[in-house]
């Protein structure tokens, strides 16, 4: 968890109220934050993930002051119009394809505001940002730059600027080697042949994204008023949430909120968009999960505590809370706003034993059996790549796919095991044959008619792999199996891309599909390395389950 040091003075300031020491850490630490301690004018104060927007002493104080009823309910802020625009050319589609941007003028900045500015700014990176992979965040004093302005993207060598705190102008590819800031990020533009840049009307470059700002047009300073803001990177909802958070702690500071027109080849953003989010809410499902009966004035009122507006039954979430993503969400906050102090613990008027749950019993006895035929047991992650998945397996089926992947290696939620399996097997060419190994772990599809959208499974997958190895073996391990489970099965032959045609069958128990199982194609072994003959097995052991 990221932690801050908030000015108390600022802090008290912005809420309009003094508490005394013990009640301001005692309301601190039930806000759902964990308190260090207060030293002098010092907070310590350790911000949750899922708050950014409490990483600044605006945002703290908002968030304090609406709590202990000094000024609740939805903070309003206006965005004003302007003509302010920022053209994305197609160059930086492959690199960091998305902007988000606003200015922000009657700024009157002091040493102590500029600190609060890098301390946002800093935190957000590491947080919001993942240390700045994610997203990147540069600021511009608006009497050095003149607008419209251009984010593009130019080979390295191409980009000639002096950058902050460096005493000559640099190459792009001379910044990430020879100056710190690039030496620390330089990774997040490794192997991009074009790197990203935002330009002002008259050609001056004013940063190189995620990396550093130019020293002319990217430095705040005591005499500025007037900044121009941009967060760039990959996802555009959390830039918006990010710019929002950005914003809204600018306005505390007293400045004025403009929007800009963000100009894409098919679209146009205008941002920031500081309306509230509107959610609906069940007071049924809220009083059932924090287990009381409050009423709609009483939902209100602990809602208006949190920073929220509620009306004809929905709630007005602010557009700088990202942590709002269900009504789960919102019922946290009504018991963190009723005091968890509060809460009177009761015990339940039930009497249960534990007991292993099913699905664990099953997977122990599948396990004995196979480890009795001579299998070895592996464990493997969920994730997998897609074109291991999909591509190697010459299978396209519809997966689970990350958003944001660190690595191309691990972007995709196995659909089923066999992929795992193959990929265990092609590491080990180099051991003895014949190398039998199974695997039962969690397997995930695309559901509509889950909320999540991902269902769910625990599957069983066997890979044979050895010169021996055919469609008679795997169904000997596959008898053995359903002998143990004193099951009756059908067979029927299917075609399947994975498998060799006419070597390949579907399993039904009772009418329901458990499993499939055949000879793997050469030529997915080959993708995959292998040089020998492979038998696989996959088995839904839900579905076993449920057959018993």
């Amino acid at each position: 968890m990221p932690t801050v040091t908030l000015s108390k003075k600022a802090v008290e300031e912005l809420m309009g109220t003094r508490l005394p020491l013990e009640e301001l850490k005692d309301r601190i630490s039930m806000l759902g934050t964990d308190l260090d301690g207060i030293k002098g004018d010092e907070i310590q104060v350790e911000i949750f993930p899922n708050r950014p927007d409490m990483l600044s002493e605006q945002g703290f104080a908002r968030a304090l002051a609406s709590f202990i009823g000094k000024k609740t309910g939805l903070a309003e802020f206006k965005v004003n119009k302007s003509k302010y625009e920022v053209k994305v050319e197609k160059a930086v589609s492959k690199v960091r394809p998305h902007t988000v941007c606003a200015v922000i003028k009657n700024l009157k900045f002091d040493d102590e505001k500029i600190r609060e500015i890098i301390q946002i700014q800093e935190k957000l990176h590491i947080g919001m940002g993942r240390n700045r992979k994610k997203l990147a965040i540069g600021m511009y004093p608006m009497e050095a730059i003149k607008f419209p302005i251009t984010y593009t993207a130019k080979k390295p060598n191409d980009i000639k600027f002096l950058p902050l705190e460096a005493k000559r102008e640099m190459t792009g590819m001379q910044i990430l080697s020879g100056h710190p800031t690039g030496r620390d990020y330089g990774h997040l533009l490794e192997g991009y042949n074009l790197f990203p840049i935002f330009i002002d009307d008259v050609g001056e470059i004013m940063s190189m994204p995620p990396i550093i700002n130019s020293e002319k047009t990217g430095k705040i300073g005591l005499s500025t008023t007037d900044v121009f803001i941009e967060c760039s990177g990959f996802d555009l909802r959390v830039l918006k949430q990010c710019l929002n958070i950005l914003v809204t702690v600018m306005s505390d500071m007293g400045g004025d909120i403009y929007e800009v027109a963000v100009k894409y080849e098919s679209k146009t953003e205008i941002t920031p968009n500081l309306k509230p989010v509107e959610w609906n809410l069940d007071l049924d499902y809220v009083n059932k999960i924090i287990g009381m009966n409050f009423s709609k004035k009483e939902i209100k009122e602990l809602l208006e505590r949190m920073g929220h507006e509620y009306k004809n039954n929905k709630v007005l979430v602010p557009a700088y809370r990202t942590d709002i993503l269900h009504e789960i969400d919102l019922a946290e906050d009504i018991a963190i706003a009723y005091g968890y102090d509060n809460f009177k613990p009761e015990i339940p008027n039930v009497s249960t034993i534990g007991q292993e749950s099913q699905i664990e019993i099953l997977k122990k006895k599948v396990a004995n059996i196979l480890i009795g035929s001579g299998l070895i047991e592996t464990i493997s992650y969920h994730l997998i790549s897609k074109e291991s998945h999909n591509n190697k397996m010459n299978y396209d089926c519809k997966v689970v796919e990350l958003s944001n992947s660190s690595t191309s290696e691990y972007n995709t939620m196995r659909r089923w095991i066999v992929p795992s399996i193959m990929q265990i097997l092609s590491r080990n060419t180099n051991k003895e044959y014949p190398q039998n190994i199974f695997e039962m772990g969690v397997v995930f599809k695309p559901s509509k008619a889950q909320e999540t959208g991902v269902d769910e499974h625990v599957n069983l997958g066997v890979g044979l792999c050895g010169p021996e190895m055919d469609f008679t073996a795997i169904k000997q391990i596959f008898d053995t199996i359903m002998d143990a489970l004193d099951l009756e099965y059908e067979t029927e032959e299917i075609e399947h891309s994975s498998f060799i045609k006419g070597r390949t069958a579907a399993i039904k128990v009772k009418g329901k599909e458990i499993a499939i199982m055949g000879e793997i194609h050469p030529q997915t072994t080959t993708n995959f390395g292998i040089e020998m003959p492979i038998a696989a097995l996959e088995m839904d052991l839900i579905i076993i389950k449920e057959v018993l």
